[in-house]
């Protein structure tokens, strides 16, 4: 088994933040090297127990996306991949930290927007739905269940939080407010497009895509570009197209190729005695919860890069 990078310690650059996966690192002042680590989190918890392989998988799925969508392929929208190998800017000795795992990508200004686009009625979505019929602000025709497709994709975007908070789902009207009307205009169409384009591909692998988020941000030009991960099962909810209907119809989630089986475990698991509460710290992680979670992203990997 691959060994597991928990968190990386790199000397050769300057460490800018660390994420719940992510290690940002800062190449000069425009560029950053982003390193994929093995931590998994849940609940917005970190878990204490990383996933082997897991921020090598979560690179190459996302490399595997921004060849499809960006300028080599569907050309949706300009990404903030350099095209330089992130190998070429730390010491020989940090390769092992890096090699497989890391994106050189360019430094742009974040949009504090998480861009959400759902096809599928799933999570805190089917939670909010059953509740008023919408999710975040977007009106749903009465009859849906869990795990049902909507429709039509709808964007249902989400105020990013500090590590260690939960993202605000908000409204459409709300980013306007955030970012200007233009600005959250195209961060929408772009997401929905991307959304649809994905989704399309995926489907030819025997993959639904069942939602998923997006970052932005704005280069120096002030151009929007399509940044962080995209499309990873750390991002994405990803369902086998196979078992999709017998799940939908017993009324339960399909099974995912996600950390779905990790937030299932959790909802059962203890600590002290007591149900877990979904804040640090969180319960330890059996190898066999380990060893399943990781077997998931190797599948969801190898299934769209078959």
């Amino acid at each position: 088994m691959t060994t597991a990078l928990h968190t990386s310690a790199l000397t050769s650059l300057p460490l800018l933040a660390r994420g719940k996966v992510r290690d940002n690192y800062a190449v000069g002042d425009d560029r950053i090297l982003m390193v994929a680590s093995d931590r998994i989190s849940a609940f917005d918890v970190i878990m204490g127990e990383p996933i082997p392989g897991k921020g090598v998988l979560l690179t190459q799925m996302a490399l595997f996306w921004f060849e499809k969508l960006g300028p080599k392929g569907l050309n949706l929208c300009p990404i903030h991949l350099t095209g330089d190998a992130p190998e070429s800017v730390v010491s020989a000795e940090e390769l092992p930290q890096v090699t497989g795992r890391s994106m050189l990508v360019k430094r742009l200004k974040p949009i504090p927007v998480e861009a959400v686009v759902r096809g599928y009625l799933a999570g805190s979505g089917w939670k909010e739905y059953q509740e008023s019929r919408s999710v975040c602000g977007v009106p749903l025709p009465e009859g849906l269940q869990n795990a049902s497709q909507l429709p039509e994709p709808i964007y249902t975007p989400a105020a990013k939080a500090a590590v260690g908070d939960h993202d605000e789902n908000i409204t459409f009207e709300q980013t306007v407010t955030m970012i200007g009307a233009d600005l959250a205009g195209r961060i929408r169409d772009i997401s929905i497009a991307i959304y649809k384009a994905a989704s399309e591909i995926a489907a030819t692998k025997g993959i639904i895509i069942a939602d998923t988020k997006f970052e932005f941000g704005l280069d120096a030009d002030g151009t929007l570009v399509l940044m962080d991960e995209v499309l990873t099962p750390d991002s994405s909810r990803y369902w086998p197209t196979e078992s999709y209907a017998h799940s939908y119809k017993a009324g339960a989630n399909p099974p995912s190729f996600d950390k779905q089986f990790l937030r299932d475990w959790l909802e059962t698991a203890q600590v002290g005695g007591k149900p877990w509460d979904k804040t640090p710290p969180a319960p330890r992680l059996p190898q066999d919860v380990i060893e399943h979670t990781a077997a998931k992203y190797r599948e969801a990997l190898q299934r769209l890069t078959a």
